[in-house]
């Protein structure tokens, strides 16, 4: 299996290769665009030159003056018209020629080799040591034609610039690929060190030492991926505390009902103190049943393709309707009620939204003191039924407004478990609110009340 430092280096030596090929190519048509007939131009000047200074003193030897020539840095072919050649300088490495083009130049015609190179490769033309890549020009000596065949000796006058040009190519690409090597590492680490802290995540370790000063898109991951770990922590330490706050909620009422059974079975109660057992152990059945009924809600809320059964209904009179169900509980208190519902109707689950009445309206009952003030409020704003539940009881402190939608969180831990409360009911609302599109926020004063406001939207 390939690793990500391997395949870092593969990509960078492949992206070296390709970008040298493309600069090739590029090079080629900026040749064959600028310098190619610039080049055939300048060669074919000096073979008229050297051509031009025989013609002007004609009682040269040919050889001698061809070889004073060839020494200048230039490579000859004389070819007489028997077809004799003579070679002057250094010899062309490659000698295969069309034996045609020699009688064309002995008739008086002119041979361009240069851009009659047929490689796809021009930019060699300049370097390809070969007869065919050169210019002939026809001459006459002493009346007899002669065919010139003429080069630049690129060895001779640009030999040593080649080695430094190739020296200077070839330790390049070598030290590119020894810092690719080594500086890939330093790209790698960070992600080495992000698999480590997942390997430690999964094994329970939250603990983890990264590098979030960096400002580039490693840093932010490893921002990123901190952030994450405290998320992942902090769930654990939720369901941690969500498992010991469930078996402890159910734990409380059966060694109630336990205790209370068996002291009744050992007839060890006066018959009041056998009604009164029986009584609490009714009561402690109905917390159960509730907790259970609660916890199966937010199990089934907390599903991803929960599908919420809607239906067109008047918000206002299952709001109503809750006040009807609890007369009891706010008239033992006797509680002052400020109904203010408008007619508003929405499409919604009607069995879930009836829990998030029922549970706030409760909670405001349970929280207010008796001869205190219940105002609730409907109204359509803007496309949203906006319901606000306001009591003037003991309050909630301000620290603990941020926590009070949490599962099994109690705000009042000294009342709510003489009520009944289990810390779920709020965990429901704001779930089933949330399902619905909508918000639930709240604000409260120490010893002034609380306010809970419902959006929710019409359609």
């Amino acid at each position: 299996m390939r690793t990500l430092y391997v395949r870092i280096v593969m990509i960078f030596l492949l992206i070296t290769f390709l970008g040298g090929i493309l600069a090739l190519i590029v090079t080629n048509f900026y040749y064959l665009g600028h310098i190619r007939d610039s080049n055939e131009k300048k060669i074919m000047s000096i073979g008229e030159d050297i051509r031009s200074l025989y013609v002007q003193n004609p009682d040269m030897e040919l050889g001698s003056y061809l070889t004073h020539i060839a020494n200048l840095g230039y490579q000859i072919y004389a070819v007489d018209s028997d077809l004799n050649g003579t070679y002057y300088g250094t010899p062309f490495k490659h000698k295969q020629f069309n034996g045609e083009h020699i009688k064309h130049v002995l008739q008086g015609g002119v041979y361009n080799g240069i851009k009659q190179e047929s490689q796809w490769l021009k930019i060699n033309s300049l370097f390809e040591n070969s007869l065919r890549n050169s210019v002939g020009l026809p001459v006459q000596v002493h009346g007899e034609p002669y065919a010139l065949f003429i080069r630049p000796n690129m060895e001779q006058q640009i030999g040593e610039v080649r080695i430094i040009l190739a020296l200077l190519i070839g330790f390049s690409f070598l030290f590119s690929i020894i810092l690719i090597v080594v500086l890939s590492r330093f790209i790698v680490k960070p992600i080495k060190k992000l698999t480590d802290a997942t390997h430690r995540i999964v094994g329970g370790d939250y603990r983890m030492e990264l590098d979030v000063t960096r400002r580039d898109e490693i840093g932010n991951l490893a921002r990123d991926f901190t952030h994450m770990a405290r998320s992942i922590k902090q769930l654990d330490n939720m369901r941690q505390e969500f498992v010991a706050n469930v078996s402890h909620e159910i734990q409380s009422p059966l060694t109630s009902i336990q205790g209370f059974a068996q002291s009744i079975l050992e007839k060890k109660t006066t018959p009041e103190e056998e009604e009164r057992y029986l009584r609490i152990i009714e009561e402690e059945s109905r917390r159960l049943s509730s907790l259970s009924k609660q916890l199966l809600t937010l199990a089934t809320l907390d599903k991803e393709d929960h599908i919420l059964k809607r239906s067109s209904f008047r918000l206002d009179e299952q709001i109503r309707q809750i006040f009807i169900v609890t007369e009891q509980q706010w008239s033992d208190r006797d509680l002052e009620l400020d109904l203010d519902l408008a007619e508003v109707v929405v499409s919604a689950d009607q069995q879930l939204l009836y829990q998030v009445w029922y549970n706030l309206i409760t909670n405001a009952i349970k929280f207010t003191n008796p001869g205190g003030m219940l105002r609730v409020t409907l109204a359509a704003e803007a496309r949203l039924a906006v319901v606000r539940i306001a009591d003037s009881g003991i309050g909630i402190p301000e620290d603990e407004l941020a926590h009070i939608f949490d599962r099994f969180y109690k705000a009042d831990k000294t009342r709510t478990r003489a009520q009944g409360g289990s810390g779920l009911g709020l965990s429901i609302a704001r779930k089933v609110t949330t399902l619905h599109g909508g918000r639930i926020e709240v604000a409260s004063r120490l010893g002034e009340g609380t306010e809970f406001t419902v959006r929710l939207p019409v359609g």
